[in-house]
């Protein structure tokens, strides 16, 4: 049988799998080889779904970083004839994670991409927020440097106002405290901020309001994953 590539999610909180769909677990066991971003998380999280699964049957590769060498593993194992799953370290392979140079190897060789559904922290935010999941888009990671950051900020701010568009970024974790300092004190006091705090978890937060709202609730978010969103209308 030609080989069949499964983009396989996994959690967004470390062991919460009750977020995720059973037929995950069928496809982690059609398959023979997995391309992962971190081999020791994603061998722990396969053990979660599947205890009787002896991990070292399988063959792993690691994808954090798509070399030639990685490249070329990929596509030998599809003319074996292999069936491989693709494992990023949270949420779905291929959006906002690593998996998509794989995909595109795979799309190009004409072989059966099978991406399978599971938690998403982009989506699972627009979804709670209340701004327009209608027209929006996801920038990743704004600049580090302060100066260059709060243009990006009102960069955004500004599109969202035109367009009518909900802007989605995120932040390194032990940033996520300043990147809402900076959002508040950079944004119109009536821009809408989302911030949508430990996804799938039970200690999920999803809260929408204004920037000057903001002001006088600031949420710890420490080292919290994160997604934040705006939105501001004419």
């Amino acid at each position: 049988m030609p080989s069949t590539v499964f983009l396989i999610p996994t959690v967004l909180a470390e062991g919460e799998i009750d977020c995720l769909p059973a037929y995950i677990l069928d496809a982690v066991k059609n398959c023979s080889v997995f391309f992962v971003e971190n081999e020791r998380t994603a061998r722990r999280y396969l053990k979660l779904l599947w205890k009787e699964m002896i991990i070292d049957g399988y063959e792993w590769h690691n994808m954090k970083e798509v070399s030639n060498e990685v490249a070329s593993a990929f596509k030998q194992k599809i003319q074996e004839e292999k069936n491989i799953g693709i494992i990023s370290e949270a949420g779905c392979p291929g959006v906002a994670d690593p998996g998509q140079q794989l995909v595109a190897i795979a799309q190009q060789m004409n072989v059966v991409v099978k991406p399978l559904v599971g938690p998403n922290s982009i989506l699972l935010a627009l979804m709670g927020s209340g701004m327009n999941g209608q027209h929006f888009q996801f920038v990743g990671y704004l600049p580090i440097d302060n100066g260059e950051r709060t243009k990006a900020i009102k960069h955004l701010e500004s599109e969202s106002k035109q367009k009518n568009c909900t802007q989605i970024f995120i932040e390194t974790p032990y940033r996520n405290n300043q990147l809402l300092e900076t959002l508040i004190k950079t944004l119109h006091p009536q821009t809408k901020v989302c911030v949508a705090v430990d996804l799938t978890s039970t200690t999920e937060t999803i809260q929408t309001k204004t920037a000057q709202q903001w002001k006088t609730d600031m949420p710890s978010l420490h080292k919290r994953p994160a997604i934040f969103l705006i939105h501001s209308q004419s």
